[in-house]
């Protein structure tokens, strides 16, 4: 007995000589601190890119003291952080949402949804939702990062979804993102690549779908009996499909014969369909998933053998309207479909005879055999409205644009220019060009110089006092919200402006919403950030009224989140060339 209360007192003195210490200690968690530049994807991610550093893959938690209630007692309870920057990157820290409610946040977002937004919104939305925080009050961490995971994949946004496993390593949407990431890789024909995000596919992660594609992936990079000894596994498991045998079976040269029979239950179904049936055909519906038919572009599996049957052809119209087919393949069947030689001379008027289908690919083929820019711009306009009739205009625009552009505006007939120049779509990636600077006025100087190379903070203050000094002789000039809005960020970085340039006084003439004030005042970083998004929206900054651009970049100084207000400045103040 004496032996055992020694024994329980020796053990409680090691457990108090080497257990943490009560007190939190204070730790830079971003101490390896590393530059994320603001730079977007895909979307179709299309070809956008995002510039970002990576840093370790981690997991952070935080050690808080919460207090209960009616007691003096503390217990200390570990909450995890998910994201992909360091907060400090875009002035936030962890609490960035630590005051504002659960359902504010939602709302925003579902509001924010509805809108196409520009590309700096959401790149300021990025920052926003990706940097390392907590949750906001009433939200708990799953809800937060499931919140994250379905934006991204909302969004199409792989190469976000790829960092974020990189820097997350358990989450309780991991494997709802691995998958959305392998099946986007299948979709897309590029197995290779889905097989290398296995590496995200650990022990914790309890799926038979990804167990399936990792042993597809063994047998894809021919290690086939690790892949033998993992289907056995998962047989024993009873989580493996007769199916699914037999087309591993197959592929691991167990069976020289499988199924022809197409599955279509999920897309790695279909894609080992694909790949064993010897002279594979398939023939898509409406019911058809959007995974599948984007595999059926990738691997150019979609083929209209009659290139009379006008019902097919009109159900891949659909289909390219919807955005389930590339649209270019549309252009590519029209011709194939085949008329004599009488009804393409005369198509202007045999056109109207003919099914819209028909119709719609002989003019593609009219304009084809043109061979003069009036004709082309012509018969393009022609197709503009047949496309219009049957509403199918989703096919239609940007190809019509990049066909006027192809010819040129310049080398149209007098009479088509105005329509055509009307028919070109803006390119979203557009550059704003290159700043020109003009010292006559305020907004446009080359104190800008400051905010868009870096200039040195003294040649910066020179520059000031020359140019406030020039426009102060000009009696006639006229202080703009523009104005307003640089010189509200000169102060706010702790530059003198001459006492004679009363900004107090010119502030008042305009109002900043008392809203969005009320959010600074309750230390709401990120939803006023998530605000200015929805007021940005659509736009980019440069697009706004200089009144709003001011309120915008007053708020935003107020806060001092100087990294998303820089990214206004930069668009909305300078001129481009």
């Amino acid at each position: 007995m004496k032996l055992k209360s020694y024994n329980y007192l020796l053990g409680l003195l090691l457990i108090f000589f080497y257990s943490p210490l009560l007190s939190e200690e204070k730790i830079d968690i971003w101490k390896n601190k590393k530059e994320v530049v603001i730079d977007s994807a895909n979307q179709s991610d299309k070809a956008k890119q995002e510039k970002i550093k990576l840093q370790a893959p981690t997991t952070i938690q935080a050690l808080e003291k919460i207090q209960i209630q009616e007691s003096d007692s503390i217990q200390s309870a570990k909450q995890k952080v998910y994201g992909i920057y360091e907060p400090a990157n875009y002035d936030f820290n962890l609490n960035m949402w630590s005051t504002t409610n659960a359902e504010d946040l939602r709302s925003s977002l579902k509001r924010l949804n509805k809108i196409e937004l520009s590309k700096s919104s959401n790149e300021i939305l990025e920052a926003i939702l990706f940097s390392f925080s907590y949750p906001p009050q009433g939200m708990t961490e799953k809800e937060f990062v499931d919140l994250k995971i379905n934006w991204l994949i909302q969004n199409d946004r792989v190469s976000l979804i790829e960092s974020f496993l990189k820097q997350n390593e358990q989450f309780d949407s991991k494997t709802k993102a691995v998958q959305y990431l392998v099946d986007k890789n299948i979709a897309s024909g590029n197995v290779e690549k889905g097989c290398e995000n296995i590496k995200f596919i650990d022990a914790k992660i309890k799926d038979s779908y990804l167990e399936k594609f990792k042993i597809y992936c063994l047998v894809f990079n021919d290690k086939k009996s690790e892949a033998q000894l993992l289907l056995d596994l998962l047989r024993e498991q009873k989580q493996s499909s007769k199916f699914y045998d037999d087309k591993i079976n197959f592929l691991l040269g167990v069976s020289e014969n499988t199924s022809n029979k197409i599955n279509e239950k999920n897309l790695l179904n279909f894609y080992l369909s694909s790949i064993t049936i010897n002279d594979f055909k398939y023939e898509p519906t409406k019911k058809t998933k959007p995974e599948i038919w984007k595999y059926l572009n990738a691997a150019n599996l979609i083929k209209l053998e009659d290139a009379k049957d006008k019902k097919k052809l009109k159900e891949l119209e659909a289909a390219a309207n919807n955005n389930k087919l590339d649209k270019n393949k549309i252009f590519e069947i029209y011709k194939q479909v085949p008329f004599n030689l009488n009804t393409l001379i005369n198509a202007k008027n045999n056109y109207q005879t003919l099914d819209d289908s028909e119709a719609r690919a002989l003019i593609y083929q009219k304009y084809l055999l043109s061979d003069s820019n009036g004709s082309k711009i012509e018969y393009l306009l022609l197709l503009e409205e047949l496309f219009k009739r049957a509403d199918l205009t989703n096919i239609y625009s940007k190809f019509l644009s990049k066909r006027i552009e192809e010819i040129g505006i310049e080398n149209l007939p007098e009479d088509y220019k105005e329509t055509a120049l009307a028919r070109i779509v803006s390119d979203e990636d557009l550059l704003l060009g290159k700043v020109r600077y003009n010292d006559k006025i305020l907004h446009q100087s080359k104190i800008l110089k400051y905010f868009v190379e870096g200039e040195n903070k003294k040649k910066v203050q020179k520059d000031i006092d020359k140019i406030f000094k020039k426009i102060s002789k000009n009696k006639k000039y006229f202080i703009s919200a523009k104005d307003l809005a640089l010189a509200d960020a000169l102060i706010a970085d702790g530059f003198s402006l001459p006492s004679s340039f009363k900004f107090n006084d010119l502030a008042k003439k305009f109002d900043v919403p008392n809203n969005l004030l009320q959010l600074i005042d309750n230390d709401q970083k990120a939803f006023l950030a998530l605000k200015i998004v929805e007021i940005i929206g659509e736009d980019e900054p440069y697009e706004l009224d200089p009144e709003t651009i001011y309120f915008v970049t007053n708020l935003l100084n107020k806060m001092n989140l100087v990294t998303i207000r820089n990214k206004v400045l930069n668009s909305a103040l300078p001129l481009r060339t």
